[in-house]
């Protein structure tokens, strides 16, 4: 608008200040957006005093209080950003890791939920996260419906982890939740631990030569000479094997080129560590909010850099 004269009355003292403006509260946001940013970025609450004495002098004192005063101002922005609408998406992530947080006195592990998403363009996307006291299915169902209340649909497959993958009689049960979608578990996280030392990379040079497979009848050949080769030597191994790995072979179902990025959670993993080396900082969150927090702003911007990355998956045949 350019500049604005105020009449300003004369007074004794000088203490007259306008109620229309709000005084020094464009310098106080910014110090707080500064304060949140470099939260978020995983600086310490004590380099965060560092670098503001620097910048506004040694007498400034923040505490770990007042940060977490500032980085609330986030929150409005990401909810926001887990509430909004939810596209077609075939091919679903799940996982989770945990975080100590401080709950009604005491210090738990806490599950932070995660579900990432191929869309039907191609892009991946972050579909949803949530901060829960452990993985249990009704956990994870409350997300799923979370998603779904969203605008999530087209699901055809989901791609999950060892805990999720615990279901009595081997029943799918977040597939069915799903709809019609099929389900494909990392084999690599299952697999038991091996009699030999030797027999380790002799293990997982046949199981990747198995998912390597141009397709689901010779992938069910390898396993087959897999299993009668381990019965002698692995017996646990070899009942394993049997039982496991062709609930993976649902990716066979899928396009060629999409299979070496749907048979593991591999994708998941690497966010994972990127939370982590952001969350080890603060060590113990003060509450399940805090965390939740955290994790969203750091999925937000991995979300915001996928949108504009190259496609993942070229989902037209």
């Amino acid at each position: 608008m350019g500049e604005i004269t105020f009449a300003v009355p004369q007074v004794r003292d000088s203490s007259f200040y306008p109620s229309a403006l709000d005084k020094g509260s464009r310098t106080e946001q910014a110090v707080n957006l500064a304060l949140a940013e470099m939260y978020v970025q995983g600086v310490s609450t004590r380099k965060v005093i560092e670098v503001l004495q620097r910048l506004v002098g040694p007498e400034v004192s923040i505490s770990s209080t007042q940060v977490s005063r500032a980085t609330a101002q986030l929150d409005t922005g990401l909810q926001a950003w887990r509430e909004r609408p939810l596209e077609e998406t075939p091919y679903v992530f799940l996982d989770a890791r945990y975080e100590r947080i401080r709950e009604a006195g005491q210090i738990v592990d806490c599950a932070v939920l995660v579900a990432v998403g191929v869309t039907a363009t191609g892009h991946r996307r972050v579909l949803g996260v949530s901060v829960a006291l452990s993985e249990a299915e009704v956990h994870w169902r409350q997300l799923l419906s979370d998603l779904i209340r969203r605008g999530l649909r087209g699901v055809k497959l989901i791609i999950w982890t060892i805990t999720l993958a615990s279901r009595p009689h081997g029943e799918p049960r977040y597939p069915a939740y799903l709809g019609s979608a099929a389900n494909s578990i990392c084999s690599k996280t299952l697999m038991p631990t091996c009699p030999r030392l030797d027999l380790r990379k002799e293990v997982a040079l046949r199981i990747r030569s198995i998912f390597n497979a141009p397709d689901k009848a010779e992938a069910q050949r390898l396993l087959n000479q897999a299993v009668e080769r381990w019965k002698k030597e692995a017996p646990k191994l070899a009942d394993w094997a049997e039982a496991n790995p062709p609930e993976g072979f649902a990716v066979f179902d899928y396009p060629s080129g999409h299979r070496t990025r749907l048979r593991t959670t591999n994708g998941l993993e690497r966010i994972n560590r990127e939370i982590k080396r952001r969350t080890r900082v603060a060590s113990i969150f003060p509450n399940a909010a805090s965390c939740l927090r955290l994790v969203s702003a750091l999925l937000a911007e991995c979300d915001e850099d996928w949108m504009t990355a190259k496609i993942y998956l070229t989902m037209k045949a």
